[in-house]
């Protein structure tokens, strides 16, 4: 619950969509849920104009449906919204890589590296907790996605990433919690694309990227 005097200020908005993100992120939230305003407010705290605030927020990145007469409820999850969102994000990511790679310099490939270091470190630490550790590890997984496009020159292009990645979140944390990524091959795949961005070998980054996004498909 939030205590705000201005309920209705950026901070609060902001704050209240990362709790609604997050409960959708790990399905408790789940898919077509109608999200009634009040019982929001008992879960969350905030104003009815705060949270309609936010709920339109994520609305814009395709995690809620708002509809004038039905209200505000949480977009549906299906086989064929994945494939659409990993296909989409595929193509993107690929054309980010190629970009940065055209325009990044040896900083950028440190900023790379170090995503990369941070995420493997996260994988590590998974075993002890993956319901508890699972955020922590999709966030290193997003910032490393994030790094590998940070350079491309198309604040366009990075936006759209990172809206298909939130939007593929909660499918990846329900095959983590179900046991069903195989995060020793998705660490090679990534290691991979670092050799090759190290060579400078950008139809090598970009096919090593592609095949570990649409490998997920197949889980």
């Amino acid at each position: 619950m939030f205590g705000f005097g201005k309920d209705d200020s950026a901070t609060v908005v902001r704050l209240l969509a990362e709790q609604v993100r997050r409960d959708i992120s790990f399905g408790i939230l789940a898919p077509d849920t109608k999200l009634k305003i009040e019982e929001l407010r008992q879960r969350y705290g905030g104003s009815a104009h705060s949270l309609r605030e936010a709920l339109t927020l994520l609305a814009s990145d395709g995690l809620v449906e708002a509809n004038a007469q039905r209200g505000f409820r949480v977009a549906s999850a299906t086989a064929a919204d994945l494939e659409d969102i990993t296909r989409l994000r595929a193509e993107i990511e690929c054309i980010g890589l190629r970009w940065s790679m055209e325009h990044g310099d040896v900083r950028w490939e440190g900023e790379v590296m170090a995503a990369l270091h941070t995420l493997s470190r996260a994988e590590d630490r998974l075993s002890e907790n993956t319901e508890s550790l699972a955020l922590e590890w999709d966030e290193a997984n997003r910032e490393f996605h994030a790094k590998l496009v940070a350079a491309c020159g198309s604040p366009r292009l990075i936006a759209i990433q990172k809206r298909l990645f939130d939007q593929s979140r909660r499918f990846r944390l329900a095959e983590l919690r179900e046991g069903r990524i195989d995060l020793a091959a998705g660490r090679k795949k990534h290691e991979a694309i670092m050799s090759a961005i190290l060579a400078h070998d950008a139809e090598g980054a970009v096919r090593h990227l592609s095949d570990h996004i649409l490998g997920t498909l197949k889980i």
